[in-house]
């Protein structure tokens, strides 16, 4: 049996991940930061779900390519 050939697909959820990875690291550090510092653990719950929800809104949109620029077929310019 051979290995699955990595589609595109793969590769750009790959990608995405790569680059939400570190915004979310920083989003999650900083929850536990503000936690250790003695905050209300309520408030967690209150800040966890935004944070969770810009990088899933993050991942989708670097997953479907927002950052590539679709080529035009009358476009000249080189």
């Amino acid at each position: 049996m051979e290995p699955p050939v990595p589609t595109d697909d793969d590769r750009d959820r790959r990608r995405a991940a790569l680059y939400v990875a570190p915004f979310l690291a920083i989003g999650l550090a900083n929850l536990v930061l503000l936690l250790g510092w003695g905050l209300d653990p309520l408030w967690g719950f209150a800040i966890l779900p935004p944070i969770l929800a810009v990088s899933a809104i993050a991942w989708v949109a670097f997953s479907h390519g927002f950052d590539r620029q679709p080529q035009r077929l009358g476009d000249r310019r080189n």
